[in-house]
């Protein structure tokens, strides 16, 4: 053994010896003098007994000087380890930087995202629910995320779901390669790439490499990226790995066609409704109904169409309904469902899958060449009318055909429980986001100025941002007529924050006037309501003037 190897196991013996010694108390393991300083620990308890300080005493000091002792010794020691490897450098991020106004606009709605709300609002606007509107502008005029906003960002993605879309296209790059140093933002990595770069989908062999080694997400994103630039290759690629993908894998990237599905795709979907996975099959079917022209559509528009057909008995039109007596075979394959849920018979239950899977053009042809207004607004024998209109519903939103979507929305200002589709305002919101943008808002300002803002909340979540003006006069309308009826304005704080995110700045020197409080509270009003909305119309107010000037700061880069 060479003399170094000696020192350090005696080194390292007495400093366990030390260690006893302090768990177990100097009183009943006292140091010996191997383990002491340079002086002994009886040099240093001798020197403190000469001094009056009892031998009882010095033993504790005396282990103390020599645990610090040989502390320094073995850091003094201590050999430096491996460097770790150098980071590689952030990626570049060839967007122009935020002018300097923006920048600071940033870092208000930042911190502002932290601050603790208080229970009463106020006038104050909530910048928390600014910074989604501002980020979707800053993306769209191409601006770049300054370096030492990306943690607050990436921080403010983690903790809300509905911001990662926007704020993760704003870090961009860098902060991806960010990501990937604090576990807390892994998030981040899950649907993206991780902060590479993707390859260009032209390169064969980049493209090839990505898809049998990357991880799922960089998957994913380069299956969009290849058949957005070409449908056929990009469905080439899925194909080449189908049947060694997991099911959960496999059920992903089906349910990535939905972008930009075409009829070119029939074939490979045809072939995943004998997948092995119900959830896979289950989607494909689903997809092949949404191409009206598949041959899955063409078979369930013969189904369906044996079950519905128009009686004409005694000069009177009526749609008569006869449902499956049996979910056979062939309705498995094509995707058809055979256990209801709980609560529905299964005959009804075959019978919607069946109808809301057929081509919608069909029943013009089944009704004598109506229209689907005419068609809608047809009698229904043996109260199968709900049941068959909420599965014209289904059908009118997967295939996006506005024709049917109106026919069943019927006219904003009908009575609900009477219009001629559905009267639930959740498929009526559905149905309306398959109409144009202008034709949806001017639907839903009618159907406010007939039935007020109580039942409109999930209609106005489907209006383009900013609304229109019709729609917005619409919504303030309404607003100030529930206040001059003495409503708790609290009973319409949705809208409310709805009109603070959704109406255009533009709008605020309208709203000057109902910014006012009143003298004292309307008789048939509850005490206090009156300050209250007028510190709402002014939060309104304040808060479409705020987001006037953040679009100004962005729009002065350029």
């Amino acid at each position: 053994m060479s003399a170094r190897s000696a020192r350090l196991e005696e080194s390292m013996d007495a400093w366990e010896e030390l260690v006893t010694s302090a768990l177990l108390g100097t009183d009943r393991k006292p140091p010996t003098r191997s383990t002491g300083s340079t002086a002994g620990i009886g040099g240093a308890g001798d020197a403190r007994g000469t001094e009056g300080t009892s031998t009882r005493n010095a033993a504790p000091l005396a282990l103390l000087d020599a645990a610090a002792v040989h502390t320094v010794r073995r850091r003094a020691g201590l050999r430096p380890g491996p460097a770790a490897a150098l980071l590689d450098a952030a990626p570049e991020d060839g967007r122009r930087p935020l002018p300097a106004p923006a920048r600071r606009r940033l870092a208000r709605l930042l911190a502002g995202r932290a601050a603790p709300s208080a229970g009463r609002r106020g006038a104050v606007p909530d910048l928390t629910e600014l910074l989604p509107q501002w980020l979707a502008a800053a993306n769209e005029r191409g601006y770049q995320a300054p370096p030492a906003a990306l943690p607050a960002l990436l921080d403010a993605a983690r903790a809300r779901t509905d911001l990662r879309p926007a704020a993760l296209a704003f870090v961009g790059p860098r902060g991806l390669w960010l990501a990937r140093l604090n576990p807390d933002w892994k998030f981040a990595l899950r649907g993206t790439s991780g902060g590479g770069a993707a390859p260009d989908p032209a390169d064969e062999r980049a493209v090839l490499a990505l898809w049998e080694e990357g991880l799922f997400a960089e998957r994913v994103a380069l299956l969009g990226a290849v058949r957005a630039a070409d449908p056929e290759r990009g469905r080439a690629l899925l194909a080449s790995t189908w049947g060694t993908e997991r099911a959960e894998d496999r059920l992903m990237f089906l349910d990535s066609l939905r972008d930009g599905l075409a009829p070119a795709d029939e074939e490979f979907l045809e072939a995943a409704l004998s997948d092995r996975s119900r959830n896979v099959r289950a989607t494909a079917a689903e997809l092949l109904s949404a191409l009206p022209s598949s041959a899955l559509a063409g078979r369930m528009a013969g189904r369906a169409a044996s079950c519905v057909s128009l009686d004409r008995t005694e000069g009177a039109e009526t749609i008569v309904v006869e449902a499956p007596h049996e979910c056979d075979a062939g309705m498995t394959h094509d995707g058809v469902a055979a256990t209801p849920p709980t609560g529905r018979g299964e005959r009804s239950w075959w019978l919607g899958q069946l109808v809301e899977a057929a081509p919608l053009d069909c029943w013009s042809a089944r009704f004598g060449g109506r229209t689907p207004e005419r068609i809608v607004a047809l009698p229904v024998a043996d109260d199968w009318r709900g049941e068959l209109h909420a599965a014209w519903c289904r059908a009118a939103v997967r295939q996006r055909n506005a024709d049917w979507s109106r026919a069943l929305l019927g006219a904003p200002d009908a009575p609900q429980a009477t219009g001629p589709g559905s009267s639930s305002l959740a498929e009526r919101a559905r149905l309306l986001a398959t109409l144009p943008e202008e034709e949806r808002a001017a639907w839903v300002a009618s159907f406010i100025a007939a039935h007020g803002l109580s039942e409109a909340f999930q209609l106005l979540g489907v209006c383009t941002v900013p609304w229109s003006d019709p729609l917005g006069g619409a919504v303030v309308e309404a607003l100030d007529l529930a206040r001059d009826a003495g409503s708790y304005p609290w009973s319409f704080s949705g809208v409310m924050g709805l009109a603070e995110r959704c109406l255009a700045p533009a709008a605020a020197p309208r709203l000057a006037l109902l910014t006012a409080p009143s003298a004292a509270d309307a008789e048939d009003m509850s005490p206090g309501a009156g300050d209250y909305w007028a510190e709402a119309f002014q939060r309104l107010v304040a808060t479409l003037e705020l987001r006037a000037a953040m679009h100004a700061e962005l729009a002065d880069g350029g």
